[in-house]
């Protein structure tokens, strides 16, 4: 085949939902990532949680999207994909409308009706409940709208526009933070995806269903969770790199925070966590060439291994510009270790049970969430309030991933000998 004729096959090999799905996923990545970015410092400077509770709850936002995501595949399948990314996008632009608007006056009877911790929590939620319903969909739209014979090239879209948006969420909100406040932040998040509300109604219609990519039932999703707890090997595996998540989360809830408290209070931090996805989009393809040859479970426990000892750059010299080193260190830790990790426990689930498993490979990543948001709020109260050691914060952390790289040495030195050489 010309390059000619392959050009013209990946052009005409899309229909019409696939691109209004990839495009409403930009920019529902813009908005998310928008909103992380700022969350901590908002929580903390703006409705002036003390920093233990800022932290939690931003972990909570972080965590309630990977756990509702297991379940998310089924409800977007009986609603429809129409339905749930349109359902998906209302959810959104309330959340992130009411999160900028907490602090308002004319919020004041809502925000006086009860605490203002849970009043946050339950906002918080609603995210969860919108990106839960937007990945299944956008992802078996891409499998239903794409010919078989550009899928993969589809799927390479789909991933470059994630990461996209990943990189402009936090961009934005650093040229926001500078004219504006971080209450806007979320005001234009919230018109982001209510226009993405828009574009679902008078542009998109329901693909047609992929077999491969079908969405379980309910009661199956039901039963792949009672398959996955009942393998104990795997469940061990899963909660030790739980430990990387811890680390890696960091970057989101406990940075800004640091960064601002003991490094400069006038510092962009969102535009600082957006070295992260740009690191990523730059150095993808030339890591992953450059370790191709690791064994699937060296190359995790490597990447987990790089992404903790980054923060040791942050103790060494405490300033804006090692933060950004620091994350240029951990996304290269990711970079070595994410492939490999689905690599891996494809390898590790049943030859009848891969989807099943590859489905829960992502609650590490809520259990993480949830974990780090704890761990750095009482790491901040008590070594940089209490004990004025804010750089013990980030021996801690190291600690966490080094404990979770040797854990993972051990984890694979046991049960290498029933696991298939994965390479």
């Amino acid at each position: 085949m010309t390059l000619s004729e392959r050009f013209q096959e990946i052009r005409t090999g899309f229909d019409r939902p696939f691109w209004v799905a990839n495009i409403s996923e930009l920019f529902e990545r813009l908005s998310y990532y928008a909103v992380f970015a700022v969350l901590a410092r908002y929580l903390h400077e703006g409705l002036h949680f003390d920093v233990e509770h800022a932290s939690s709850l931003t972990g909570m936002f972080g965590g309630w999207v990977w756990f509702l995501a297991v379940i998310g595949g089924a409800v977007a399948d009986r609603l429809g994909f129409r339905r749930a990314l349109s359902l998906a996008y209302f959810f959104l632009s309330i959340a992130y409308f009411s999160l900028g608007s907490i602090g308002a006056d004319w919020f004041e009877p809502i925000r006086n009706a009860m605490p203002l911790s849970t009043l946050v929590g339950l906002v918080l939620v609603l995210p969860a409940l919108g990106v839960a319903l937007v990945k299944p969909s956008v992802v078996g739209t891409t499998a239903g709208a794409s010919n078989e014979k550009v899928r993969s090239v589809g799927y390479s879209i789909y991933y470059t526009l994630v990461n996209v948006g990943s990189t402009l969420g936090p961009l934005l909100a650093g040229w926001e933070e500078e004219h504006g406040s971080a209450e806007n932040v979320f005001r234009i998040a919230a018109l982001s995806v209510f226009l993405m509300l828009f574009l679902v109604l008078f542009l998109f219609k329901e693909p047609r269903r992929s077999r491969d990519e079908a969405v379980p039932s309910l009661g199956q999703v039901l039963r792949n969770f009672l398959t996955v707890i009942s393998n104990p090997r795997f469940m061990i595996f899963l909660l030790i790199f739980t430990g990387y998540w811890i680390v890696f989360w960091q970057e989101f809830i406990a940075l800004p925070l640091y960064v601002s408290t003991y490094i400069d209070p006038h510092a962009n931090t969102a535009r600082i966590l957006a070295t992260d996805p740009i690191v990523v989009i730059c150095f993808t393809m030339l890591i992953g060439y450059l370790t191709k040859r690791l064994h699937a479970f060296h190359a995790i426990v490597l990447g987990t291994l790089v992404s903790s000892v980054a923060w040791m750059l942050l103790i060494v010299h405490p300033s804006v510009g090692m933060a950004v080193a620091t994350l240029v260190v951990v996304a290269i830790g990711e970079i070595i270790q994410q492939p490999r990790y689905y690599d891996y426990i494809s390898r590790l689930a049943p030859p009848d049970q891969q989807g099943t498993y590859m489905g829960f490979a992502f609650l590490p990543l809520g259990i993480g969430s949830f974990a780090a948001g704890k761990f750095s709020g009482w790491l901040m109260r008590h070594y940089g309030e209490e004990m004025h050691r804010p750089a013990m914060v980030w021996w801690w952390v190291i600690g966490v991933g080094i404990v979770t790289t040797v854990l993972l040495w051990i984890y694979d030195r046991l049960v290498r000998a029933e696991t298939v050489d994965a390479k």
